[in-house]
């Protein structure tokens, strides 16, 4: 019988510093524009063709992703005003 070999922890990817504040910058303007969808009115249940509880449920999550996209697609241009006061903060 062959002795048992661990098996090689997959590497994890490492980001830069610029990496990691965008990707916090797109966060915050997705949970911004999240709540305006919100507020807006999209992810109500509709009265005539709802989904019941499990939709109500799962709307937030509708709702965020909706929000990453729409920022992934260009967004409103919050994210990049974000990252560059955090830039301007992390270099300063």
């Amino acid at each position: 019988m062959a002795p048992i070999t661990p098996v090689a922890q997959p590497s994890t990817p490492t980001f830069s510093q610029d990496q990691r504040l965008r990707a916090a910058a797109e966060k915050l303007e997705a949970g911004f524009l999240a709540e305006m969808l919100k507020s807006a009115g999209l992810g109500k249940t509709s009265e005539h063709f709802g989904g019941g509880a499990g939709e109500d449920q799962f709307s937030s999550f509708l709702l965020q992703e909706q929000a990453l996209e729409m920022v992934r697609a260009g967004g409103i241009g919050l994210s990049e005003s974000i990252y560059q006061a955090l830039k301007e903060k992390n270099d300063g």
